[in-house]
């Protein structure tokens, strides 16, 4: 079996790629910062994982960490379009700057890259589903950092002969996501406020849709894309195909919670886009990739890991 890098492989997504790889035999090493990672998103695997705890901005420590692998999931990254808004110069740091470094060392290690791409990237087209084909169009500092990093990895699989692919993911949910940030994923959020009896707080109207893939799904495509032969400077969006409103998402979550969930509505956010749903036909074409998963599959599974990481049973709205 080989060996392979995980970039911020203790967070949310790096972590279950971890899984999936651990469980095909393989061994990883991890790079992650900790800054939103976690060293218990790991801790089951023991001393099956190597850890390396560094920075991408660090060339020394990403060179160091390409030593023996055949490949590299990178994932790290400094999520969210809020935090990008607010600072987008370290955003920029660390999304394009750090992975030019990653892209660099696996030149240099000879090595294939499978790098986490962005639906931000198509900005908030009115055409749905959003296809490989359409022009980008970034609506924020992490959309434009995330295609300038595609771009950058595209460019190194024509001049260096590199094999590379770019997953764009379509808004990920699914267990181990951070629900105690103010970047935190919706979905993470709504569960944590259904489960504590809170009040979710919907951005805008609600009427938006999100083609939510869960975590699992993505792993899985993580590793047909690293064990495929595909040319060089592949793109494709890795997804369900399907799009869901936040409204009627929290409609399935109080189906799941059994009671009534509180609403208010806020002000929407900058740079988000109203609607997103991918076109899958490629990666299943590439890859033999679909998602085994439903929406409320996955939303069950996600809310049942966050009832037992909180320490919930339930809330009853006598209980609130």
């Amino acid at each position: 079996m080989s060996k392979y890098l995980v970039t911020g492989g203790a967070g949310f997504i790096g972590s279950h790629i971890v899984d999936a790889l651990i469980s095909a035999g393989h061994s990883v090493r991890v790079l992650d910062d900790l800054s939103t990672g976690q060293r218990v998103n790991l801790a089951h695997h023991g001393d099956a994982v190597e850890l390396v705890v560094g920075d991408l901005r660090d060339m020394e420590t990403v060179s160091r960490c390409f030593e023996g692998v055949r490949g590299v999931f990178h994932e790290a990254a400094l999520p969210s379009v809020p935090r990008s808004v607010e600072d987008p110069l370290t955003c920029n740091a660390v999304n394009v700057d750090g992975s030019l470094n990653v892209f660099v060392a696996a030149r240099d290690a000879g090595a294939k890259v499978v790098y986490a791409g962005s639906s931000s990237a198509y900005g908030d087209t009115e055409v749905l589903p959003k296809h490989e084909g359409m022009p980008v169009a970034p609506m924020s500092p992490y959309a434009a950092a995330k295609v300038a990093t595609e771009q950058y990895l595209a460019s190194f699989a024509k001049v260096y002969g590199m094999e590379t692919v770019t997953l764009r993911y379509f808004n990920v949910f699914g267990p181990r996501q951070r629900n105690d940030s103010p970047y935190s994923g919706v979905i993470a959020k709504f569960c944590r406020n259904a489960l504590q009896g809170e009040t979710c707080r919907i951005e805008g109207d609600g009427l938006q849709s999100r083609d939510f893939t869960y975590v699992h799904d993505v792993a899985r495509g993580n590793l047909l894309a690293m064990e495929t032969a595909l040319p060089g400077g592949t793109t494709m969006n890795l997804a369900g195909g399907d799009r869901i409103s936040l409204l009627d998402m929290l409609d399935e979550l109080e189906k799941l919670v059994g009671h009534k969930v509180e609403r208010t509505h806020v002000d929407p956010r900058a740079g988000d886009v109203k609607h997103s749903q991918a076109d899958a036909r490629r990666a299943k074409e590439l890859l033999g990739f679909t998602c085994e998963h439903t929406f409320a599959s996955g939303l069950r599974e996600t809310l049942d890991w966050y009832r037992e990481s909180i320490g919930v049973t339930a809330v009853t709205p006598e209980k609130r």
